[in-house]
């Protein structure tokens, strides 16, 4: 069974068995004998969200919303077969996502475009619409009562059009999905957390991102629950790197614009992008040795390749 992390104010964050331990969690919220999870998984993740909620000595009757921070299947491919098992269970979503959930035929297409049918398979699974009248749309500003617990939720683009983060009154904590950006656990030297931009396609914004982060830094937060993975502090050190990283994720965009086709320049940006982050992470003092760190990071690294090309494509 995937790994559960404890925090303070009963929070848990659980592997979402995505690829490799400790790439993206779900996070499970309680107040009383209520429950709450932010992001889902794929449907793979079903058994250890089960598992966690099993360990709480509650049931699945007793959650009470599922809150996607944004509908990329990593995020929330599972939400149809979670929904399913959680018969009281609401889904909160951004209004741009809502009707993708509800019917996810164009979701899977694209993400299908970018993945391919095998990988699709292979690491989402079975991508289960949602009853509409189970589906509650969120809106910037918008306040959810969740037991002792108040949420505000606020529209954060940058990484995607159809994401929202949500402040925690509890925790003073912010679940940022993808637009803080990612640090996973195995690239933390001594406390400090790696943390890096996501820039993947379609709807990668790079003012809208920095916007996003501003935005959420300036509400002050104790900690931050990232998906790409779990509870960091530190947030005005975060904040820091993210946007310097941010604003080179750029500049090796830009300087490849000078190549005509989009498959010269994913190259140049994909090659780029490794080198920077090995001297970014040689100077954050991590210990890996070069193929295990790219091992760590190749995926994103493709990604975040692939988001910046269109991006310069559509700027």
């Amino acid at each position: 069974m995937a790994e559960r992390f404890d925090y303070p104010h009963a929070v848990t964050a659980i592997d979402a068995d995505l690829v490799r331990p400790r790439m993206a969690s779900i996070h499970l919220l309680q107040s009383g004998d209520r429950l709450a999870l932010v992001d889902t998984g794929t449907s793979h993740s079903l058994p250890s969200v089960m598992a966690a909620i099993e360990a709480r000595g509650l049931t699945v009757e007793h959650v009470e919303w599922v809150v996607l921070t944004h509908i990329h299947l990593d995020h929330a491919g599972g939400a149809g077969a979670l929904m399913r098992a959680l018969p009281n269970a609401r889904l909160l979503v951004h209004p741009r996502g809502a009707r993708h959930m509800v019917d996810p035929s164009r979701l899977v297409a694209s993400a299908t475009s970018v993945y391919g049918e095998e990988t699709m398979r292979e690491t989402y699974g079975d991508i289960i619409p949602i009853p509409a009248e189970r589906v509650v749309e969120s809106h910037d500003g918008m306040q959810v009562d969740f037991g002792e617990r108040r949420w505000t939720l606020f529209d954060t683009p940058g990484h995607a059009r159809h994401h929202h983060a949500i402040h925690d009154s509890a925790s003073q904590g912010i679940f940022t999905g993808d637009t803080f950006g990612l640090a996973y656990p195995d690239l933390t030297v001594e406390g400090r957390p790696f943390v890096i931009p996501t820039t993947t396609p379609v709807q990668f914004e790079p003012e809208a991102m920095r916007e996003s982060v501003e935005r959420m830094s300036a509400l002050r937060p104790e900690c931050l629950y990232l998906t790409h993975f779990g509870r960091v502090d530190k947030v005005p050190a975060l904040k820091a790197d993210l946007l310097r990283r941010l604003d080179a994720h750029v500049r090796i965009g830009r300087e490849a614009s000078r190549f005509e086709t989009a498959d010269d320049r994913y190259r140049a940006v994909a090659e780029d992008l490794r080198g920077y982050l090995l001297r970014e992470l040689e100077s954050h003092g991590n210990a890996l040795a070069e193929n295990d760190a790219l091992a760590l990071l190749e995926m994103d690294i493709d990604l975040n390749a692939q988001g910046i090309v269109h991006w310069l494509a559509t700027a």
